[in-house]
């Protein structure tokens, strides 16, 4: 796998700040940045009457996107031998990015960047977490058995 050293969790953020800044659109108004609709059931009836829906808008499909990366970024963690100092640099690199721009920009400041600042300290934390307490292969240097003691196969 060649995700290693990648934050993946700078896919939404970049995707955030084009979306804001470069296309201008906003993230949580149902009107405006709708995605699609998810239909949904108002009461328990057979057979299922969908009679209204869940507006997914632009800023739930990037924290979605964000919730599967981090998964994926933990899945990364855990694997052996994976999520060396370089992947946890970055990781915080990306977290104090992410705060820094919802502090700091105020165009910026939504609960979209909020929750992906979030998900980048949890990013961070699982990282360092699960760094801590994975065991590490621990090589022994085994000693060679002595040969065989021959026979001697002598006739007197």
């Amino acid at each position: 796998m060649y995700l290693i050293a990648f934050p993946l969790l700078l896919i939404p953020f970049a995707f955030f700040n084009i979306v804001v800044f470069l296309l201008n659109m906003p993230l949580s108004d149902e009107d405006k940045s709708a995605v699609f609709e998810l239909p949904l059931a108002s009461e328990p009836t057979l057979p299922l009457i969908f009679d209204h829906s869940l507006t997914i808008t632009i800023g739930d499909f990037i924290v979605a996107v964000g919730i599967f990366l981090l998964y994926v970024e933990v899945l990364k963690a855990v694997r052996p031998g994976g999520k060396g100092f370089i992947d946890h640099l970055l990781s915080l690199i990306l977290f104090i990015a992410m705060a820094g721009e919802l502090v700091f920009v105020p165009r910026a400041a939504s609960p979209t960047l909020f929750l992906l600042a979030v998900l980048g300290f949890v990013d961070f934390i699982t990282g360092l977490s699960v760094h801590m307490v994975q065991p590490k292969a621990v090589f022994e240097r085994v000693q060679r058995a002595p040969p065989p003691l021959q026979e001697e196969s002598g006739h007197s």
